[in-house]
């Protein structure tokens, strides 16, 4: 059975002069930038639990007053009229008009400490969030991944409509599983409620507000070169290539896709590649650093398989490409772990 909106509820809002745009996970990696950047013509509620995501990624947006930010885990329901700090949003009488969910653990690392977390937040916090949406007639993007691809080849361009397999009892797929039924969740409301959604499949992302820590490889990489130590991977050769897309072009893609009319899924990412050896050469060079490079199969430092996109469908539908060429991403990246670091050790 569809179910229907109530006709006293936000079909017919006013937006008094921005729209009202909440971002779930707002406090991570790309949450926190995709904030920055809905700001420019947004008032945004940036909500978070910080299981993962760290409040120094939104500290210089506390002083903007079309800025909120909520500690609330979405896996319990949040009534966001009921929260005194969203007054100044007039959500009684505007509603919300945009949903992004951002809200699970995605690093390596993070989706080893808490798997059972990433499965909860891709299922029972999705519904939650989109149950939201319905309520508020507002449209709901959801931040998938290029693993739900399941196995794929090296050098092979991934198109939206490719499905591979893996084994979905191994521990280590329980992350890409829950995104697999987030997706279909999601498209359930679009189907059965008319909910206008979007589906964003996130390849490689690189640049500020990475952690370091979180067993991402460019930071793990770039934090040896800036102290000069050696750079030894435990890989067959260095001719393993990958894709890096920009925090700033993803941004865009999120942003170009949410104002779209389409509702598959899109996949996000750069469709350039480059060999692992040329990477590492880039580091080295672009942060001035005397670090030698090395292939030892005994590195704790591995090298994790990286799909490469198809995205046909991005510019046709979406008339996005991304533009930041490598080296200038690169440098920006570089600038800021140098500055993270600068900053821990002037605590310590």
């Amino acid at each position: 059975m569809v179910k229907t909106l109530n006709p006293k509820n936000y079909l017919m809002k006013q937006i008094f002069d921005k729209k009202n745009v909440l971002v779930i996970g707002g406090a991570g990696f790309i949450g926190s930038n995709l904030c920055d950047r809905l700001l420019e013509d947004s008032k945004v509620i940036c909500l978070d639990n910080f299981l993962t995501g760290s409040v120094d990624n939104i500290n210089h947006l506390l002083s903007n007053i079309d800025f909120e930010l909520i500690n609330h885990d979405i896996l319990n329901i949040c009534d966001l009229e009921q929260i005194s700090e969203l007054e100044k949003f007039k959500i009684k009488w505007q509603g919300i008009q945009e949903i992004y969910y951002l809200a699970s653990p995605t690093a390596p690392l993070d989706r080893k400490q808490y798997p059972l977390e990433a499965i909860l937040a891709n299922s029972h916090g999705v519904k939650n969030a989109l149950d939201l949406a319905l309520k508020y007639d507002a449209k709901f993007l959801f931040a998938s991944t290029s693993k739900v691809y399941g196995d794929t080849k090296y050098g092979v361009y991934i198109k939206e409509n490719f499905i591979g397999e893996y084994d979905y009892l191994d521990p280590e797929n329980g992350y890409r599983e829950s995104k697999r039924f987030g997706e279909a969740l999601v498209n359930t409301y679009h189907t059965n409620y008319k909910l206008d959604t979007k589906i964003a499949r996130i390849f490689n992302t690189y640049g500020p507000k990475m952690k370091l820590k979180d067993g991402r490889f460019l930071p793990a990489l770039i934090t040896l070169a800036i102290d000069n130590k050696p750079i030894n991977i435990a890989i067959t050769n260095d001719d393993i290539i990958g894709c890096y897309c920009y925090v700033e072009d993803l941004i865009e893609g999120l942003v170009r896709l949410m104002g779209s009319a389409k509702n598959q899924p899109v996949n996000l990412g750069h469709p350039l590649n480059y060999s692992l050896a040329e990477i590492v050469k880039k580091i080295i060079t672009l942060a001035h650093s005397t670090s030698t490079f090395s292939v030892d199969p005994n590195s704790t430092l591995s090298y994790l398989h990286q799909e490469v996109p198809d995205i046909s469908l991005a510019k046709e539908w979406l008339g996005w490409y991304p533009i930041i060429l490598l080296d200038q991403g690169l440098e920006k990246t570089i600038h800021y772990i140098r500055g993270v670091k600068t900053i821990v050790q002037s605590r310590i």
